[in-house]
C-alpha cells in the first residue's frame, strides 16, 4: 500500500493481503478498516473509492491491515462491536459480544423482570441491553476482572442506563447481596482441551478467563448453581449461555441445585444455546 494509490486500489491490495493471511471475510474487513482509517461510515467508502488516499489515511490503513493480518479482531481495531442493534465499546480485556448471545437476550425479554443480575458482565452487552430494552428495570453486573468492570461501566454510560446499573468486582456471588427475579450469565464454557482448536482471533486476542474454566467447561455452572437459589426471588429465573453440547449436563447441575422447569433455547443455527430454569 504505497503512496499515490486510490482508495479502491488500496482496498483491493488490502483484501488480497488479508486473504493470503487466511482471514475469513477479507473484502469486508478491508472495507470496514478503510472506513475506520478515513474516519467515515463504511457505507461511504464507495464515494471515496476513486480518490487518492491522503498519506496519513494510507499510513493508518497500512497499520490496521498489518494488525488484522496477524489476526487481531476487527472489533479490537475499531474499538466496538454491534450487539442487538447497539454499538458496544470493546477491547482485549473482554469477550467480544457475539450474535448467538442475542438468543439469551430474546429469552430474557420473553418474561417480565424488574431486577437483573449479570454474572461475568464482561463488556456489559447483556446487562446494558436488558436495561435499555426494559426502562423500568434495574440491575447489577459483576465480574472478577477489574478491566471488564470498567468496560461495562463505560458501555452503561454510552447507552444511558448508568443510573439503573451497578457494576461491581466480584468472583461470581462473593460480593453480591440481595435477591433478583432474573439472573443471567454467559460464563466461560470451553473445556481446556478445546482451546487449541479455536480461531486465532479468539485464542490469541480474547481473555482466556472469559473463555475457559481450565477444566471440563462446566466449572462455572457448578459455581453459579452452588449459590443461585439464595439470590433468586421465588418464581425467579436463571438463564445461562452454554456450548452446543452442554445442555443436558448444565440442566442436571441446575436441577440438583433446587431449580426446576429447566428448558433449552436454540440459536438461529439450531444449536442448543441457552438453558433456563426457575426457582419455584
Amino acid at each position: 500500500m504505497s503512496g499515490g494509490q486510490t482508495a479502491a486500489q488500496a482496498m483491493a491490495a488490502a483484501a488480497a493481503r488479508l486473504r493470503a493471511a487466511g482471514v475469513d471475510d477479507p473484502a469486508r474487513d478491508a472495507r470496514v478498516l478503510l472506513a475506520h482509517a478515513a474516519r467515515i461510515e463504511a457505507a461511504r467508502v464507495t464515494l471515496i473509492a476513486p480518490e487518492d488516499l491522503e498519506p496519513e489515511i494510507a499510513e493508518r490503513y497500512e497499520q490496521l491491515i498489518s494488525l488484522r493480518a496477524i489476526r487481531v479482531p476487527v472489533s479490537h481495531l475499531v474499538g466496538e462491536r454491534e450487539f442487538y442493534g447497539r454499538r458496544f465499546k470493546v477491547s482485549g480485556d473482554v469477550l467480544d459480544p457475539r450474535p448467538e448471545t442475542e438468543t439469551l437476550i430474546e429469552a430474557a425479554l420473553a418474561d417480565p423482570f424488574s431486577r437483573v443480575l449479570d454474572l461475568g458482565v464482561g463488556s456489559g452487552c447483556i446487562l446494558v441491553t436488558l436495561l435499555a430494552e426494559r426502562s423500568e428495570a434495574t440491575g447489577l453486573g459483576v465480574d472478577i476482572s477489574e478491566a471488564a468492570c470498567l468496560q461495562a461501566s463505560a458501555n452503561a454510560v454510552l447507552h444511558r442506563v448508568q443510573a439503573r446499573a451497578e457494576i461491581e468486582q466480584s468472583d461470581w456471588f462473593s460480593n453480591v447481596a440481595g435477591r433478583f427475579d432474573l439472573i443471567v450469565s454467559n460464563p466461560p464454557y470451553i473445556a481446556a482441551g478445546e482451546m487449541a482448536g479455536l480461531a486465532d482471533e479468539v485464542r490469541r486476542h480474547e481473555p482466556a478467563l472469559a473463555l475457559t474454566d481450565g477444566g471440563d467447561g462446566l466449572g462455572a455452572y457448578r459455581a453459579i448453581a452452588a449459590h443461585v437459589a439464595g439470590h433468586l426471588e421465588p418464581g425467579g429465573r436463571l438463564l445461562v449461555e452454554i456450548g452446543p453440547t452442554q445442555a443436558e449436563a448444565v440442566a442436571a447441575i441446575l436441577t440438583a441445585a433446587g431449580l426446576s422447569d429447566t428448558g433449552v433455547v436454540q440459536d438461529l443455527d439450531g444449536r442448543d444455546r441457552v438453558v433456563c430454569a426457575w426457582l419455584r
